[in-house]
């Protein structure tokens, strides 16, 4: 294997670019991806050994998804900076153009080898575009300026149904909706603070209602706070909240809020998701005020203790393994506003336990306790919608990534 500029693919880059991102100094984006490598050595020209601080079962799902491997000579002489602007890399596509901030322009490479599980690609040449409006999106993909386009919103993609020249495709995802109730001390809503509370929240939301009429083909409720398909995550014993809303006035009542309450949610995408939360809570009495924010803000400020509910996502790196979003929110880290020892004990246990059965068992009890305390509210899973030419041969992931390779013209 060599890296398009030449450079040999061997042990030196492996071990380079691993404890390169692995030291904290040089700031990789997602220290949770990389922050368990203790050291990597070279044992030979092909092999390698790597270190970890402490037993860590996800490692192969974390270094098979979350790293890519740099030419070191290149990285060294030219840093991230060079690196991102003439980006060198070893796969089926080679980049030949990179203008930041407006497209990225692929070109097949000739000398990938014919045997890998990728295969050589078809398709000559790709340009990627950077276009953040919607409608120009849209008018791009109708006029035929573009073939391809992701992430699409569902009522938009249900309106691209109609066009002849165009297929709409959605696929499930790895990405889970979710909401957090902060119970911290300090928290703006202590309301939370009573378990009947947190289980009026869930009564309240008709989630089966929302995934049919808002987040559409490719949804999935979900009963625990994990990826169905990670390993580790079950709904083993959890315990469900059906859409009960007299229930919920109830438990209000119990908790001494006959009247109800006013709380804010915060939420940075998927508005209308959040909206239609927003008004079943207020027929139940709870007043919640939606906060619209970016992405950063609304995570600094749930740092922050500044944040009540929170409407939100998982599925920034996709790992396909529990370790990598259930403790990132009730782990005891800095996005934890529930902090349960318990919870945070038996997280850290599946984390780091080898053996499968009591890995397993860890994960099951931890994901029941959240559970039964209501310390927050699984929603369901994000459907992807993609919108492409009708001559284009290709298939959605879950893990969203677009395998550029595995596209042909029909």
């Amino acid at each position: 294997m060599k890296f398009h500029n030449g450079e040999e693919f061997d042990a030196d880059s492996v071990v380079y670019t691993l404890n390169f991102v692995a030291d904290p100094k040089n700031k990789a984006v997602t220290q949770q991806n990389v922050n368990w490598i203790d050291k990597v050595e070279k044992l030979d020209k092909y092999k390698v050994r790597l270190t970890t601080k402490e037993p860590f079962p996800g490692a192969k799902e974390y270094l098979s998804t979350t790293v890519a491997i740099h030419p070191a000579k290149y990285y060294q002489e030219v840093g991230p900076q060079g690196m991102n602007a003439k980006p060198v890399g070893s796969g089926p596509y080679k980049v030949t153009d990179y203008q930041p901030g407006k497209s990225i322009t692929l070109q097949r490479n000739t000398d990938y080898f014919k045997d890998s599980p990728k295969g050589q690609p078809t398709i000559g040449k790709i340009v990627i575009r950077f276009i953040p409006d919607r409608q120009t999106q849209m008018a791009e993909v109708l006029s035929g300026g573009q073939d391809f386009i992701m992430s699409v919103p569902q009522d938009q993609a249900e309106q691209m149904k109609a066009v002849p020249t165009l297929q709409v495709v959605s696929g499930k995802t790895m990405r889970i909706v979710f909401m957090q109730m902060n119970i911290r001390e300090g928290t703006p809503a202590p309301q939370l603070k009573d378990i009947r509370v947190r289980q009026a929240i869930l009564h309240a939301i008709d989630r089966q209602a929302i995934v049919k009429n808002i987040v559409g083909e490719g949804g999935e409720l979900l009963n625990t706070l994990c990826t169905p398909s990670q390993v580790g995550c079950t709904q083993e014993g959890a315990t469900m909240y059906p859409y009960d809303p007299a229930l919920s006035r109830k438990l209000l009542a119990e908790a001494g809020y006959p009247d109800g309450f006013d709380i804010d949610i915060a939420a940075y995408r998927e508005r209308n998701q959040t909206e239609a939360i927003i008004n079943y809570l207020r027929a139940v009495g709870i007043r919640a005020k939606l906060n619209f924010l970016q992405y950063a803000a609304m995570r600094d400020m749930s740092r922050s203790n500044k944040t009540a509910l929170t409407h939100q996502t998982w599925g920034s790196n996709l790992v396909n393994d529990v370790s990598a979003s259930t403790p990132v929110y009730f782990g005891g880290g800095s996005d934890d506003v529930t902090r349960d020892p318990e919870v945070i004990a038996l997280l850290k246990e599946g984390d780091h336990t080898i053996d499968p059965a009591a890995r397993k068992a860890a994960y099951q009890k931890a994901l029941a306790r959240l559970s039964a305390q209501a310390y927050g509210a699984p929603l369901w899973l994000l459907p992807a919608y993609y919108v492409a030419t009708k001559d284009l041969d290709f298939k959605a992931y879950p893990d969203e990534l677009v395998r550029f390779w595995d596209m042909r013209w029909k």
